[in-house]
């Protein structure tokens, strides 16, 4: 398990496939993600198998925070997304980062900032790498707040890269290296 103040990171487990199938059909869960059709039981559980034959580094991780009153019983812990690297490259130490947070009880209470600062701590310190990235729609005012707030910088755009709903948006992208890493993290000590 990863752990931060809030939040533990820990790998997806085969009775996390209903729940993701819950939220990858929810038009508000998948407005940002590239998941535009319906998603049904047999096609997460393709996904499950096909991901546990990728590069452990490449296998994401269920979110969780803890859930309040459990003293008397119950699970100590809750999902509520999903998070993992993408297309690692040795070469240059780099890797795509991607989240989101399905339960929508837990939008906009800074989650997905800790969840970003999380993942950088594990992409940088643990595996080694120099640059992490993401891809962003432009209309994802949220999710673009919480990874500036964890350090990323724009650093340019694809004009028109995203369409949904009949409409065209451009897609940003944004990284963060090592060395902007660590220079805002000493300066937050």
């Amino acid at each position: 398990m990863i752990y931060s103040e809030r939040i533990r990171l820990r790998r997806n487990e085969r009775l996390d496939i209903p729940k993701f199938v819950e939220w990858l059909n929810d038009p508000e869960v998948c407005r940002y993600l590239s998941v535009t059709l319906p998603v049904s039981l047999a096609n997460e559980e393709q996904w499950f198998e096909n991901m546990l034959k990728r590069p452990t580094d490449e296998q994401p991780y269920g979110i969780e925070i803890r859930n309040i009153g459990t003293e008397g019983g119950g699970h100590p812990w809750r999902l509520i997304g999903n998070c993992s690297f993408m297309d690692l490259n040795w070469t240059v130490r780099s890797a795509e980062v991607g989240l989101f947070i399905g339960d929508k009880s837990c939008w906009n209470k800074g989650y997905g900032t800790e969840v970003m600062r999380l993942l950088l701590r594990l992409g940088f310190e643990t595996l080694n790498l120099n640059r992490i990235f993401l891809r962003v729609d432009e209309a994802n005012k949220g999710g673009i707040r919480a990874y500036e707030k964890a350090g990323f910088i724009l650093e340019g755009r694809f004009r028109q890269g995203v369409y949904q709903k009949g409409e065209y948006r451009d897609l940003l992208h944004m990284s963060i290296l090592r060395s902007e890493w660590k220079l805002e993290t000493q300066e937050k000590r």
